[in-house]
């Protein structure tokens, strides 16, 4: 079973750029989607032999969750059961039969000059806390894959220049800790485990050339419950620099697993 993840930064935008091609070129069973800045009415999206669902956030235009897939769903649920972060629509799960997938996309800490960490609090003390909670919770029934962006560099690996970086959102000590309890709690940075010395990136900034440096962020991932890590093939990361500078048509790059389920 093959599954992607990729933070779109806008699907209507992301359509504009060739987004059908790459579906039906890498022909995923399941895709997660995140920041899809968009409710379905908007979306002219019509998939052959693939299934959708949505959840948007109430806000217009922000956030939002979409996972796309061609397997048998038995269950799908919208959010993790608490109000305050499901109207932000960043969570779907579905439930296979034998594994749950989670797509996810966490709240970042703050991109407001003026408040640069305006939500580091709810992040790293609501946020993470209940989420974390919510995947141990299907962790008990059966084996769990959690996809999406996570919003943070975990180690220093993770991140081009992470001393500039140190204290900004997304590698600030509190969101790198809170990260941590997840790998100590029983899931695998799946990549990480598998590949514990190489530094590609999923995600870089529009601005000073970033891309074409590689001066890049890995804050996309796949965590998974230890007992399927024999499972899951080696995550791949199906876009980066130097090899394709063309038209970027996010400014993350999908991710890859394969799992012999």
């Amino acid at each position: 079973m093959k599954i992607i993840s990729w933070n779109v930064n806008g699907i209507r935008a992301c359509l504009k750029k060739g987004f059908e091609e790459f579906l039906y070129h890498h022909s995923p069973d399941i895709m997660c989607i995140q920041e899809t800045k968009a409710d379905q009415s908007q979306v002219d999206l019509d998939i052959k032999k693939y299934e959708m669902f949505w959840n948007s956030a109430e806000r217009k235009g922000y956030s939002g969750t979409l996972i796309i897939s061609k397997k048998k769903i038995q269950e799908i649920k919208y959010g993790i059961g608490i109000e305050k972060h499901d109207k932000e629509g960043r969570v779907i799960t579905i439930d296979l039969g034998n594994i749950f997938v989670v797509n996810v996309y966490v709240p970042n800490s703050g991109s407001d000059r003026k408040e640069p960490l305006k939500r580091l609090d709810y992040r790293t003390q609501e946020w993470d806390v209940d989420f974390l909670k919510y995947l141990k919770s299907l962790a008990n029934k059966k084996p769990v894959i959690a996809c999406g962006d996570f919003n943070v560099a975990h180690q220093e690996i993770d991140i081009a220049n992470p001393t500039s970086n140190r204290g900004n959102s997304g590698f600030t000590d509190q969101e790198r800790e809170s990260f941590s309890n997840f790998l100590s709690e029983g899931f695998v940075d799946v990549f990480r485990e598998k590949n514990s010395s190489s530094r590609p990136y999923t995600w870089w900034s529009y601005m000073s050339s970033a891309y074409k440096n590689n001066t890049g962020w890995r804050i996309d991932y796949f965590l998974a419950s230890k007992s399927i890590l024999p499972l899951i093939h080696s995550e791949e990361v199906l876009i980066s620099p130097p090899d394709d500078l063309g038209e970027r048509k996010s400014d993350h790059s999908p991710i890859k697993i394969e799992v012999d389920i």
